[in-house]
């Protein structure tokens, strides 16, 4: 499992431009992609932080980013973006789920 994730620094604003520009549809999700958030720094709203887990190789996620609309999205959003903070694909090395009873 791999995670797909950038940091953000937002024009002033922007963030619900960003999110309907950016955030993939629910109910076309890309193949392979399992779960995607986007975080909104609660001391800076204008920072925003969005990951995706990707089920699959890093040539997969990066086939499925040449045969699906990523680099439209992509393009879209540069307005609304003044930085790029950090980018990266990772690779999920640990992974815990907390169940509590009752919730």
């Amino acid at each position: 499992m791999l995670c797909a994730h950038t940091v953000r620094r937002l024009r002033p604003g922007t963030f619900d431009q960003f999110v309907e520009a950016f955030v993939p549809r629910e109910e076309d999700p890309p193949p392979g992609w399992v779960r995607f958030h986007a975080l909104r720094n609660l001391a800076d709203p204008d920072e925003v932080v969005t990951f995706g887990f990707f089920d699959g190789t890093l040539e997969e996620l990066e086939g499925n980013q040449d045969a699906s609309d990523f680099a439209e999205r992509r393009s879209a959003i540069e307005p609304m973006v003044a930085e790029v903070v950090l980018n990266g694909v990772y690779e999920v090395a640990v992974s815990r789920v907390v169940e509590r009873p009752g919730r």
